[in-house]
């Protein structure tokens, strides 16, 4: 029989070739079976029976998965191919979840664990008689699948018989639907709503409804609530509480399911009906849709059912759909819910249309009414969006009081406030605006989401005047108008209540503060000046200036505000000080404008922070009495009246006064130009400034044009203004007390016309102050002191630098200074001296002018000065002394150094030389120890013979002029054993040991570095000055000694280092000096100081010639005793400097023992025969190499118990171990005593 086959790029469902289907000879691969093959099948009741194969399908480059399942066990599959569910329906494998399950063999269900794509492959299907069901690796399918071709309906031509049909499956119509719910708090309350309705609805940014009405969304609904204290809850899914009851119920015709519900508080039950699959195959193998009728009744407290849902599912679906039922439960419980099935049960596997009574939920309202919190609900078909969609809303917020006489715009300038007439100070209704003002007064005074300050505290009519400039209109930039200062703010999380006043009120320029137990606001605006200071009211009657740094003044602000284009998005305004950054560059600052959706506002705010910058740059210090200090308060405006920048008086006190006729305290140096439009403004009795204009002067009564409101006080400060001068005015800052009825202020320059610049782009005018013209006199008397000062762990060089000056006409000081040929910096000072920082060695030039208030100004003064900086040397160390503390290491001691550069990062020096005639000097010895911390007074070093030196060293590694020294001589010690005192200088030629880049030099019969190059390197024989150390000296070199010290045992030993050495510049000899001598500057030529040398040693406990090596690692030592059998020893020598060499002209070590006792522990039996005595610790007795063999035996004494007469003792082969004893009779035979025994000798056996 030969195999029919179709091969398609597409089409129905298959399986991979290795598929194993069951047949009545057992499992066979898919792709073995062949036409008239028989397998086991299935019918729609489960029953199994044999069938035949009537076709086999072949499809390549399919799409598989593989889909595990229960049991660890898998079918690979093309997602379209159709299978038995759980539901007894068969559906497309793909479609299924792991909240699904197969059918096996035997009818259990098998739960989805797994899917993995296998990518592309060929694979089979079967057309299979009758059932079109078989067997795939024990999963039940049908040989149909959805796709382009359906196996086995219709067949196709050839063998196979049928028609020309080929089956087409219709579109899935009904899908599952979800739906989310979101309650959001959007503000507390009340607000005035929404802005537009849905139009102010956004989710994902866009629009619940167009402008037009039309929706941009289906299956939407909005539920809102303003905030009222007494607002109703919003019903629905918002606030509920839900639990859903799994049924899973079939529901059949004729056996309905009934749920019963018992608990009284549920308001609501939601019915969940499942459909596994809705449709038929045709007789044509088309896949058509499918209806079923089911309905649902409820039942209260028993008294019969009654229809509530009647309903048809119309459509087609090949997976799981689900619709869900609410029912709103209006009677008494128990209430029993039922689902009804109303069509007819399926016959045919062909169609399908089971229905289970999935799930109910029980829903409880619980009717939170949320009062005083602004609220929208919101519920939408999830269909629409991936997540949960981000939502905003525009919204016109809470609502707040306003004044009685108030109008809020609500269609051109939206939340702008008009007033009409004089407010009475009562408020009205609260409604909604965007007056910063009036929202900062809301949020003061509102105990829940507020502040909670008292009304009482706070001067509304304060806020009153804010408003109005607020609500200002001004050019928008664009073409039109806009109020001054508008906000919209979202405030969404806590915050101090400083914090938070201090934003709201920088959105209108304001400042708030506490003062006299209420908060006083204030504002940056157009004002006059409130208050008069001169001289005669002012502390010692001088002003104190200062100014900012142009480096700190920007000129370009980037301004972050949002726009209602882009939703509430961060937008940035770039405002730039043309004139500025022409002549100083881009400085930019970026800043937020909060609460701002205007960009005319956030451009209005960085000209206003660049024009301030620019031009209110000076600020100004003084102390008044407490008359001034009571009154003066920040945010007001005061005239100045400084003789000093003026030059002239024009300030002073009223001696007495009628309405019309002030005569003042003096007319001393009083030119009051009458054709320049003088005025006279004087500090009334209540407290007020007025002014009026001067119509002649007489001496010190002056006559003005029109009356006073009534006469001044005697005493009161006046203030004289003219056309040419004119008096400064500042703006306090700040106001403190400082003790004794004085108080501190501080004030900022101030200049009206900034606001006309800000708004209308108009120039910004400056005040004519002084008459000043001529240039002040020149600094003389220029001097200076240099000192060291340390900031942080560095220490650098300043100048103290002063002069003298008169101070006519003076404002400040301009000085300029460089160290030799740098640039000049140049600082300015309004006090004759300055100190200069961060300077170093060299030569300072300095220059210095005085200028007056205009810029105009003196000659230049110069001077120069020569800085040592830190190049001068450190002090030598004083009052160096030494005590030992042991008999290896001793105590150091000096006197702290006075030099600030070496307590800071300095050092002190210790070396030291073998040499005890005091002719060693610090070029010819080497580090005793590591140099210690510059601050130190103290150190812990070995204690040898010879002389020791120390020197400072400060942070640049200047050291000392002069070493300072103190020579050690060491006593005899009693006892002590040399065996080795070894001189490698002193061999026969000296230095026989391993030479490593050094070498012994005959000329200077020393030890020294060799250099970098060879003599082949050489191509100028008459440039070379030294032979011996051709070119650079090399870094490092080290020298090993010959012979090994082999103490044949392990014993303690004491070793001292011997080491006499010279540094020297080996091309600084007298032959190589070729200038007349009567030219030398130096005859000894520099000091050496960049050499070093450092003995080292190693030790085994082994013997020494042992293979391989047994020596441990190399360490340095000076003196001390170490354990060990054997020691070698090395030298070390360095060099920091390739000019700089060192000679080595003795180098050796001492080793010796301490002599040492040993006692017997108690009596010792001789007993009858020769008594052998150990001793408890070996002594040494010389080597072949060290002494001799048994040269240093110990001496024994015996100490006898009970001699009798006639009896003696004998002693004999003593050795370092021990020795033999006998006590013998008159007769010489051994007789049993005790005795004791002392041994002296040298060196203790480990």
């Amino acid at each position: 029989m030969t195999q029919a086959q179709y091969i398609a790029g597409s089409g129905g469902g298959c399986f991979t070739g290795d598929t194993l289907v069951s047949t009545p000879d057992g499992q066979v691969k898919i792709a073995e079976l062949k036409v008239g093959s028989e397998v086991i099948s299935f019918d729609d009741k489960g029953n199994t029976h044999v069938a035949k194969v009537l076709k086999v399908h072949i499809h390549e480059n399919e799409q598989v998965y593989r889909y595990g399942f229960w049991g660890d066990e898998y079918v690979d599959a093309t997602p379209n191919h159709w299978v038995l569910n759980q539901y007894n329906a068969f559906v497309a494998i793909g479609s299924l979840g792991f909240d699904d399950c197969l059918v096996d063999v035997m009818g259990h269900l098998r739960p989805i664990t797994s899917r993995e794509d296998l990518g592309t492959a060929t694979v089979y299907n079967l057309t299979v008689e009758r059932q079109h069901t078989f067997i795939a690796n024990n999963i039940r399918v049908h040989n149909a699948g959805i796709g382009q071709r359906i196996a086995g309906a219709g067949g196709g031509g050839g063998k196979g018989g049928g028609g020309s049909h080929t089956p087409t499956e219709a579109d899935d119509t009904l899908q599952s639907v979800q739906f989310a719910s979101v309650l959001d708090v959007i503000s507390e309350g009340e607000i005035q709503g929404l802005e537009d309705g849905n139009k102010s609805i956004f989710l994902e940014d866009t629009p619940i409804q167009n402008a037009d009405g039309t929706n941009n969304f289906k299956s939407f609904s909005v539920a809102t609530r303003n905030g009222t204290q007494a607002q109703t809850h919003i019903t629905g899914n918002f606030g509920a509480t839900q639990s859903e009851k799994a049924v899973n119920s079939e529901v059949v015709n004729g056996t309905p399911v009934t749920r019963s519900i018992t608990d009284t508080d549920v308001d609501r039950v939601r019915v969940t009906l499942t459909i596994p699959s809705l449709r038929i195959v045709e007789d044509d193998g088309d896949i058509t849709g499918h209806e079923v009728s089911i309905k649902i009744q409820v039942q209260y407290n028993g008294g019969g059912f009654n229809d509530v849902i009647s309903d048809t599912i119309k459509g087609k679906s090949s997976a799981r759909y689900q619709r869900d039922y609410l029912i709103a439960l209006t009677g008494a419980f128990p209430v029993d819910i039922r689902m009804v099935r109303v069509s007819a049960n399926e016959t045919s596997t062909r169609r399908a249309s089971s229905t289970f009574f999935q799930a109910y939920t029980e829903i409880i309202d619980e009717k939170f009414r949320y009062p005083n919190t602004a609220l929208v609900g919101l519920r939408f078909d999830s269909r629409q969006f991936g997540s949960i969609p981000s939502r905003k809303y525009l919204i016109r917020g809470i609502k707040v009081k306003i004044p009685s006489n108030a109008t809020v715009d609500t269609t051109t300038h939206l939340g702008r406030i008009t007033y009409s007439g004089v407010w009475d100070g009562t408020f009205q209704a609260a409604t909604w605006t965007n007056d910063p003002a009036w929202c900062l007064y809301d949020l003061l005074i509102n105990d829940r989401y507020g502040a909670g300050i008292t009304e009482a505290t706070l001067d509304r009519y304060d806020f009153f005047a804010i408003s109005q400039y607020c609500n200002t209109l001004v050019d928008d930039g664009k073409g039109g108008k806009e109020p001054r200062f508008s906000l919209n703010i979202l405030i969404n999380q806590r915050d101090e209540v400083y914090n938070v006043i201090q934003q709201l009120t920088a959105i209108f320029r304001g400042i708030a503060y506490y003062g006299a137990g209420s908060l006083v606001l204030l504002q940056d605006k157009p004002t006059d000046a409130q208050y008069l200071l001169g001289p005669s009211n002012v502390v010692d009657g001088t002003f104190s200036y200062s100014g900012t740094g142009q480096k700190v003044r920007h000129t370009v602000a980037v301004v972050a505000w949002q726009s209602y284009d882009t939703r509430g998005d961060i937008e940035y305004e770039y405002v730039e000080d043309h004139a500025a950054v022409a002549k100083h560059g881009i400085i930019k600052k970026e800043m937020k404008a909060i609460g701002c959706y205007s960009q005319g506002q956030a451009h209005r705010l960085g000209k206003w922070t660049l024009l301030s910058e620019q031009n209110l740059t000076e600020t100004c210090q003084f102390a008044v009495a407490v008359e001034s200090g009571i009154i003066l308060r920040p945010g007001m405006v005061i005239d100045i009246a400084d003789p000093l920048r003026g030059g002239t008086r024009r300030s002073g006190r009223v001696n007495s006064a009628t309405t019309t006729v002030i005569t003042i305290d003096s007319d001393t140096n009083l030119s009051v130009n009458l054709a320049s439009s003088p005025s006279l403004s004087v500090l009334m009795p209540t407290g007020l400034v007025e002014t009026k204009a001067i119509s002649s002067i007489s001496g010190a009564a002056i006559t003005v044009s029109d009356a006073f409101s009534e006469a001044p006080n005697a005493g009161a400060v006046y203030l004289i203004q003219t056309t040419d001068i004119q008096s400064q005015q500042f703006r306090v800052l700040s106001v403190s007390e400082s003790g004794d009825g004085v108080y501190g202020v501080s004030a900022i320059a101030y200049n009206e016309s900034i606001y006309a610049a800000i708004e209308k782009d108009v120039a910004i005018r400056q005040r004519d102050i002084s008459n000043l013209s001529s240039a002040p006199n020149a600094p003389e008397g220029l001097t200076g002191t240099e000192f060291l000062y340390q900031e942080g762990q560095t220490v650098h060089t300043g100048f103290d630098f002063s002069w003298t000056h008169d101070r006519a006409n003076t404002n400040d000081f301009l000085v300029k200074y460089k160290i030799d040929n740098d640039n000049f910096t140049t600082l300015t000072t309004s006090n004759p001296s300055i100190t200069l920082r961060a300077l170093r060695a060299g030569t300072l030039s300095v220059q210095v002018l005085a200028r007056n208030y205009l810029g105009k100004q003196s000659k230049i003064s110069t001077a120069t000065f020569t800085l040592v900086g830190k190049t001068a040397v450190p002090g030598d160390v004083q009052n160096l002394s030494i005590e030992p503390i042991s008999a290896n290491s001793a105590r150091l001691r000096w006197d702290k150094t006075v030099d600030l550069d070496v307590k800071v990062n300095g050092l002190v020096h210790i070396k030291h030389s073998n040499l005890t005639d005091g002719s060693a000097t610090w070029p010819n010895s080497v580090d005793l120890i590591p140099a210690v911390a510059g601050n130190s007074t103290e150190a812990i070093v070995p204690l040898v013979a010879g002389e020791i030196f120390a020197k400072f060293e400060d942070d640049l590694g200047n050291k000392s002029a002069n070493a300072t020294s103190v020579v050690v001589q060491l006593p005899d010690t009693l006892g002590q054993l040399i065996i080795q005192s070894r001189r490698e200088d002193q061999d026969t030629p000296p230095f026989q040991g391993q030479a490593t880049d050094c070498f012994y030099d005959e000329d200077l019969d020393a030890l020294i570095i060799d250099g970098d190059e060879n003599i082949d390197d050489q191509t100028d024989f008459d440039d070379i000055s030294s032979f011996d150390t051709l070119g650079d000296i090399l870094s490092s070199a080290n020298y090993q000694f010959a012979a090994t010290l082999d103490l044949e045992a392990k014993f303690p030993i004491d070793l001292q280092r011997r080491l006499v050495s010279r540094a020297f510049f080996p091309n600084d000899l007298i032959d190589s000096r070729t200038a007349n001598v009567d030219t030398w500057n130096d005859f000894d030529g520099s000091e050496a100081d960049a050499v070093n040398a450092k003995l080292y040693f190693r030790s085994t406990d082994s013997d020494p010639t042992t293979v391989p090596n047994p020596f441990g690692p190399w360490r340095e030592f000076v003196n001390g005793t170490f354990e060990a059998r054997a020691f070698q020893f090395k030298v070390e020598l360095s060099s920091s400097d390739i000019a700089q060499n060192i000679l080595v002209d003795e180098l050796g070590y001492v080793a010796s023992f301490q002599r040492r006792q040993e006692n017997s522990n108690g009596a010792i039996a001789s007993g009858t025969t020769t008594k052998v005595v150990t001793f408890d610790k070996a002594f040494f007795t010389g080597t072949g190499s060290l002494g001799g063999t048994n040269a240093y035996l110990p001496s024994v004494g015996v100490a006898v118990q009970n001699l009798a007469a006639g009896e003696r003792v004998n002693v004999h082969s003593v050795t370092g171990t021990g020795f033999n004893v006998a006590i013998l009779d008159s007769n010489d035979n051994n007789v049993d005593r005790n005795f004791t025994y002392t041994a002296v000798g040298y060196g203790k056996a480990v």
